[in-house]
């Protein structure tokens, strides 16, 4: 018998509420950059291991950092002048069985291809120094990994948080971004760095977009090129917007600009790492993908860590998932919230506690949904080996 609880709550859902902060970090952004690079690792070791050993070992490597490097930028022209530097770090077993798996160059391999991926403007031959430090896991996290079990055991004593559904807010935070940084829009807008970070606030009916964008200074010419590249990208959100939500929306774009055009937000590769701006794994997205002060949120970073018995990416992944389940079935809730705890050493599939809110319309009905809702729980609980094996596949963002 699973410790699964559902709790009515009468509030008012956050899209009610008379304010709202929601963030967004960008693909290009420093913190989503090493997210991206360390989660893509552990998906790379997980198939590493499958191949060499049959099955996949211990490792985290969650413990990242992008070390700013110096360019100077200018309209027409832009260089880096010291290199950026990108750390993989963590624990991961080396050796299995007479089995040897070269973990590091696993994880340089990975930093590489990510950045081609996703960044267009980098030189990675001259403007970036990639290091992999991942070092011997600790003897008693990798013996609880290995402790036979038909269901792995937990790894450390934690929880993890989830909601649904997204408001008018967070999803135009969330698909704002993901809209400028689509290949579509950069095609006809290369100008458009990979560095967004959107930032919204609601107050009342009026959601104000604050959208930071590493512009490519070899693509802008002038001032007056600047600027119109600014105006232009603040239409196009402002169009994109409406197919989004119905209440008012205001765009102002890189803010920190001053008024003589002195200090244009202008970057060689369309990145702010290049000019000294850092990025460690965890403080960016939760695996959502936003940053939302208002809603119940886990400090975990999600992003490297193993998938098969690591609550804080493992736990995070379920409760959003599980929320957004138990919203689609049953549309009289308005608001869902879960969180779920574990034990370290316990099984992953019968946590300590998980724990389901709900907010309901008005004359729907609580112990109807309310049993419903626990079943959905149990469900995802005892079917927790498919998500960890579609987590393993990177069939789940963290950030």
């Amino acid at each position: 018998m699973r410790n699964i609880s559902i709790e009515r709550l009468e509030l008012k859902p956050v899209s009610e509420q008379a304010t709202e902060y929601v963030e967004r970090k960008g693909i290009g952004h420093p913190d989503s950059l090493i997210d991206g690079i360390v989660d893509e690792t552990s998906h790379a070791l997980c198939r590493e291991y499958i191949d060499k050993c049959g099955t996949i070992l211990h490792h985290n490597v969650d413990k990242g950092l992008i070390i700013g490097g110096a360019a100077n930028a200018t309209y027409g022209s832009g260089k880096i002048t010291k290199k950026i530097e990108v750390i993989v770090t963590g624990r991961a077993i080396s050796t299995f069985d007479g089995n040897s798996i070269d973990v590091n160059r696993v994880a340089e391999e990975v930093t590489r291809k990510y950045l081609e991926d996703n960044t267009r403007f980098l030189d990675l031959d001259n403007e970036v120094i990639i290091k992999s430090k991942i070092a011997k896991g600790s003897e008693d996290l990798t013996h609880i990994f290995a402790r036979k079990s038909d269901v792995p055991l937990a790894n450390d004593t934690s929880f993890g948080i989830g909601f649904a559904p997204f408001s008018d807010t967070e999803r135009l935070v969330l698909e704002t971004e993901q809209y400028l940084n689509s290949k579509e829009y950069k095609s006809g807008f290369p100008a458009v760095g990979e560095d967004i970070k959107v930032m919204g606030c609601r107050s009342g009916n009026k959601i104000t977009l604050t959208v930071a964008i590493a512009f490519i200074a070899q693509l802008v010419n002038s001032r007056e090129e600047y600027v119109g590249f600014k105006e232009r990208a603040t239409k196009d959100i402002l169009k994109f917007a409406s197919r989004i939500t119905k209440k008012e929306v205001a765009v102002e774009v890189n803010t920190g600009d001053d008024e003589e055009g002195e200090a244009p937000y202008l970057t060689k590769s369309g990145l702010s790492c290049e000019a000294g701006d850092d990025g460690s794994v965890g403080r960016g997205n939760r695996v959502n993908g936003l940053i939302t002060p208002f809603r119940h949120m886990s400090l975990e970073a999600a992003a490297g860590k193993n998938p098969i018995n690591h609550i804080g990416k493992i736990y995070n992944i379920l409760a959003t998932q599980l929320a957004e389940d138990i919203v689609k079935q049953y549309p009289q809730i308005v608001e869902c919230d879960v969180a779920a705890l574990s034990q370290i050493g316990k099984r992953i599939d019968h946590p300590l506690n998980l724990n389901v809110n709900v907010i309901l319309e008005g004359g729907a009905n609580f112990d109807n949904i309310k049993g419903k809702a626990h079943y959905i729980a149990d469900g995802w609980l005892e079917n927790i080996g498919k998500l960890t094996t579609d987590i393993a596949l990177g069939k789940y963002k963290t950030f």
